[in-house]
């Protein structure tokens, strides 16, 4: 049998390995910034570059993106060429790759704490930038795919299946949710709307979760802890039945973020039905990982790096079993919209995804530098003061949680709410708030020892660029040995595990969404429900830049507890002229779909200025640029141009009159302030938010009215 000699790139591995650790520190340290800023809101700094609501998505793009992305890639670009025993497929595109993925990364740092944004969670980023990620992607796809066709080793270990998954999973749901029309060069609106953008939305932006952050991780498990135990994985079948099982589930559970809200009753109840389901493959993952460890757990004890994914595989478990819990109706009505959601969250976040990428990194880097850790003692401090920050930071906020959903809902024996002043709910959180950032801190410091840790190791080393390898040519048939599984059948055929992998994705996706676009019933409309007005458009836009989303809802709930405090539960109907939707995930601040005429102008005005005064105890950052900057009009005319090919009904040729009925709404509320004794020029970028916060929930409350 023919030897062939090779080498494998390792180059590529560190230099997403360095870019990993980077990001890493940056994407936790914008995380601690906005812990901080929730109890300390001078923190905020009165800028708006540093304001909660422009940070807040810089972090979340950071650490998934940034941190995470790069974590993947690494990983991937070591395990991949061992597995095939063969070098990655071009140079030329791994550097296209790498490069490409930190263009992208910048971009997203100077693009999301200007404002320029598209509203929609864990895909904010505007246009141009997702035709790059689409591109870039593709580049890794071709790359990956290249190298698995020119493989040394027929059968495909189970950690290739997983990215295979990844790369086409993630392809696809971008590309669904990223529909946009632009307006301008980095303005653009969605192409759904309300109900639909919500359903889009949360489809991409739970599989994110489920296939960014997931099944590429599962595949560095699947990689990397045997290879740190020197064990094999400890049941091939299993690793079957968890992979299908798990990407063909997952895609459905989606519709679970959006229960109790205007999505139809039986979209709901699909998510909650494979949410629960869900439980079972994503155990069997969690399973075959700590089995895999069976009669190895005397070298766990000494090992660091099997101490980190022992927690990593430990915390997986734990959040894959609180999601389905999560999507059960009766746990949701008190989970969603609290703090709790945010501490499940960052179980996998902090635990799955951060300590399995430590563990990496303390395996990987000795190794392409031929030497030993630097200090194993400081990896064991990393160890047990990053758990603590886990705990610190997840106790508190499953604490905030319940906390938030008992005083929303608890009525006095007179039948009325008891705490009416929603900032009540938010004084008593302060405290715990505190915890989580000193949680963060902990994690942080971890990190940063990590960093000094590798730092000295590498200088101890010497980097080994292209690892000389050698592995016999891959014969052009071979014939299935006799008792073979029969699953090795698809192993050895690459693209058709991809077909296979595309079409079970999309069967979920398509019985959730093609229903929800296409029944009109489904989305029945509101007679009383009209277009905004182009100062209402504006200001909206203006909401959405300074990321209001991150810390109110506008979905009132058909609970007592939501019509008693907010008024009139939402309707789908309401929203059809709405792109991108705004229901919000998180309630720092209390809903806003009925807040239209609930207070004079004045009061917003001041509010706006600084929220304190209206407010006592508030932490809603102060907006003193909203009193500054002229409001642009410039992208008005296109801007109503856009909506109506997007099927908002403004008349025919209204774009010549939309800035002179601007100009005239922006001049009443002048009129009003004035009333008030508060005075301030129509151009004012404050004018059009104020504007947008009076319409909330007008259209439904005009209905009402004439019944």
């Amino acid at each position: 049998m023919e030897i062939e000699k090779f080498s494998y790139d390792n180059k590529i591995v560190k230099m997403f390995a360095y870019a990993t650790i980077i990001f890493g520190l940056v994407g936790m340290t914008v995380g601690l910034l906005v812990a901080l800023q929730l109890v300390f809101p001078a923190l905020n700094f009165g800028f708006e570059m540093t304001s909660f609501g422009r940070v807040r998505p810089l972090h979340t793009n950071a650490v998934i993106f940034a941190f995470v992305g790069n974590g993947i890639f690494m990983g991937v670009y070591y395990s991949l060429q061992r597995l095939c025993k063969a070098r990655m497929f071009s140079d030329l595109l791994s550097r296209i790759h790498f490069w490409g993925w930190q263009l992208i990364i910048l971009s997203a740092a100077i693009t999301l704490p200007l404002g320029i944004t598209t509203g929609k969670e864990y895909a904010e980023l505007e246009w141009p930038i997702d035709i790059a990620i689409a591109l870039i992607w593709v580049v890794f796809g071709i790359n990956m795919f290249g190298t698995i066709l020119k493989r040394r080793e027929r059968h495909l270990y189970v950690a290739i299946w997983f990215y295979i998954a990844t790369f086409v999973t993630v392809a696809v749901l971008h590309i669904v949710n990223s529909f946009e029309l632009p307006v301008s060069f980095l303005k653009s609106y969605s192409i759904y709307a309300g109900v639909q953008d919500a359903l889009v939305q949360w489809w991409y932006g739970h599989n994110a979760v489920a296939f960014f952050l997931t099944t590429p991780y599962l595949g560095l498990m699947y990689y990397f802890m045997p290879k740190a135990a020197n064990r094999p994985v400890y049941s091939y079948r299993l690793s079957i039945i968890h992979f299908w099982a798990l990407i063909f589930i997952y895609i459905w559970a989606g519709p679970h973020h959006l229960l109790y809200t205007a999505l139809p009753d039986w979209a709901q109840s699909l998510g909650v039905v494979f949410s629960v389901m869900l439980i079972a493959p994503s155990w069997g993952g969690m399973i075959n990982g700590l089995l895999t460890l069976r009669g190895a757990w005397d070298k766990v004890r000494e090992d660091v790096v099997l101490k980190f994914m022992v927690v990593a595989v430990t915390a997986y478990g734990m959040a894959t079993f609180e999601g389905p819990m999560l999507s059960l109706k009766n746990v949701n009505a008190i989970a969603h919209f609290t703090d709790w959601i945010i501490g499940h969250v960052h179980i996998g976040g902090l635990g799955w995804n951060g300590f399995l990428t430590f563990g990496i990194l303390y395996w990987l880097i000795p190794r392409i530098f031929k030497t030993e850790l630097y200090s194993k003692k400081l990896a064991n401090w990393h160890f047990w003061i990053g758990t603590l920050g886990i705990v610190l930071y997840a106790v508190p906020m499953y604490w905030a949680g319940f906390t938030q959903s008992f005083m929303w809902k608890e009525f006095t024996p007179e039948g009325m709410i008891k705490y009416p002043n929603f900032l009540e709910t938010v004084t008593n959180l302060i405290p715990l708030y505190a915890l989580r950032a000193t949680g963060g801190t902990l994690y942080l410091i971890g990190a940063i020892m990590m960093t000094y840790n590798l730092i000295k190791t590498i200088q101890a080393g010497n980097f080994v660029a292209n690892e000389e390898a050698e592995a016999p040519a891959l014969a052009a048939h071979e014939e299935p040995h006799k008792g073979e599984h029969w699953h090795r059948w698809i192993e050895r055929r690459p693209v058709q595990m991809l077909v296979l992998s595309l079409v079970l994705i999309l069967i979920g996706g398509i019985v959730e969404m093609v229903p929800t676009f296409l029944i009109k019933s489904n989305i029945p409309t509101i007679s009383s429900v009209k277009p905004y007005t182009p100062l209402e458009l504006e200001g909206r836009d203006i909401y959405i830049r300074e990321g209001c989303y991150t810390c109110h809802s506008q979905m009132v709930r058909p609970f007592r507890s939501e019509t008693a405090r907010y008024g009139e539960y939402s309707k789908a109907g309401e929203y059809v002229y709405d792109h991108p939707f705004q229901w919000g995930s998180k309630r720092t601040g209390p809903d806003l779909h009925r807040v239209g005429g609930k207070y004079p102008d004045s009061w917003h005005f001041n509010h706006f200025l600084d929220p304190t005064s209206m407010s006592p105890g508030s932490i809603m950052p102060t907006y003193p640029w909203l009193f500054e900057k002229t409001l642009n009009t410039s992208l008005t005319a296109k801007k109503i141009s856009a909506m109506r090919s997007l099927g908002v009904p403004y008349p025919e040729g209204y774009e010549e009159q939309a800035e002179a009925d601007l100009k005239k709404q922006a001049e009443q509320i002048v009129d009003n302030l004035k009333k008030d004794k508060i005075e301030i020029m129509s151009d004012r970028e404050v004018i059009a938010l104020i504007a947008y916060m009076q319409r909330l929930g007008v259209d439904i409350k005009a209905q009402t009215a004439s019944k």
